[in-house]
């Protein structure tokens, strides 16, 4: 086999998928472009013989399940997302190659990364059929994973003996741990009155600042290079009032909480409860304990024979739907290609090191599956 030849055949498909996919600007607030990308990606499978392509929906938010005919729960699973965190502009949605890498919105975040898992999940089932290797694609990873990988493995019962989740890490990179995440809304009430005379009411928004300032105190800074402690920030302040000269009645806020072990959701939102004053509450929007992962040492050896050197393992403060598969037992593998500025415009993934983990892929997938090359 010419090996050069193949990989440059190889790049140029990874290229094309990964560019047709971030022109659907798929994200919560555009469903119907979810819908488009989920149907995108089962244009590509439908085809393959021996394989059946499930689609499931939960509140409207569209998820994909390839399997080979006859098979329920598959050896391995390889799990991606087509959503992407949201620009305003359509228009923003195109890509451009340069100094190595493809740039635009969800290239990193996973786009390039499902591009791969596409040719993994069609080479294996065209060259050995039956091959006990699953796929599955959700719309709702940036939003949470509640309707898309949760629902998939809580609801409809999708299980596997070994999941792999590219959406941490890097090449030579493997995660580890997670840190949980604790989504919180803060509301608060006041009195409105003219802002000539505050002393006739009572401000909901200085009520608020007061309330984050108290819970800001239950997260100090420690001496931790790599910031392995639990933190807390504010991402959202707004108020009803729209009148520059009225003191507002309402008020309210939204926190990131993000904690490692052996910290609870429940025990934080005990302490931040604590920390309220009266006319402050406070509810969970995502509640979602840390997670450990259990990577498979035949995977490390794959890295190794690829890049030649084990990959160092990782402690990732962001969260993943790889959460949802662990907490059910299954380990979880997680690594991805090398990529940046995620979630912004100018978010790119590295080629060569889309190549790179295409290869690690490969040679653990042929391993386990004891198949040749």
């Amino acid at each position: 086999m010419d090996t050069s030849l193949d990989n440059a055949r190889l790049r140029e498909r990874l290229i094309a998928l990964t560019r047709d996919l971030v022109l659907i600007p798929g994200s919560e607030e555009r469903p119907a472009e979810l819908q488009r990308a989920i149907h995108w990606v089962r244009n590509h499978l439908e085809s393959i013989e021996g394989v059946v392509v499930h689609l499931h929906e939960s509140e409207g938010l569209p998820s994909l399940v390839a399997l080979p005919d006859g098979c329920e729960h598959p050896d391995v699973l390889m799990c991606g997302h087509v959503d992407v965190v949201h620009h305003q502009d359509p228009a923003d949605y195109r890509s451009e190659l340069r100094d190595g890498c493809i740039h635009g919105p969800g290239t990193g975040d996973m786009k390039g990364i499902v591009a791969i898992l596409l040719e993994l999940f069609r080479r294996f089932h065209l060259e050995t059929p039956g091959t006990p290797l699953g796929l599955a694609i959700t719309t709702d990873e940036e939003r949470g994973g509640e309707h898309g990988t949760r629902t998939l493995v809580d609801d409809f019962g999708l299980r596997c003996n070994i999941a792999m989740v590219p959406d941490g890490g890097s090449v030579d990179e493997i995660v580890v741990e997670e840190k949980g995440i604790l989504h919180l809304h803060l509301e608060a009430a006041g009195r409105a009155c003219h802002a000539a005379r505050p002393w006739l009411g009572e401000n909901a928004l200085e009520h608020l600042m007061a309330a984050l300032g108290a819970i800001r105190g239950l997260f100090p800074s420690a001496d931790d290079d790599g910031h392995w402690y639990a933190t807390c920030a504010v991402t959202r302040i707004d108020t009803p009032n729209r009148s520059i000269n009225r003191v507002p009645s309402h008020a309210s806020a939204n926190l990131d909480v993000r904690f490692p072990f052996p910290a609870t959701a429940a025990d934080l939102l005990t302490a931040i409860r604590g920390k309220l004053p009266a006319g402050i509450t406070v509810e969970p929007i995502i509640a979602a304990e840390p997670s450990r992962l259990s990577p498979d040492p035949a995977f490390l050896d794959a890295c190794e024979a690829v890049l030649g050197h084990r990959p160092r393992e990782l402690r990732e403060h962001g969260g993943s739907d790889a959460r949802f598969l662990a907490r059910q037992g299954i380990p979880v593998i997680m690594s991805r290609p090398i990529c940046g500025n995620l979630h912004s415009r100018s978010e790119w993934i590295n080629i060569d090191s889309m190549i790179s983990f295409h290869e690690i892929y490969r040679r653990y997938l042929e391993s386990r599956f004891n198949v040749s090359p």
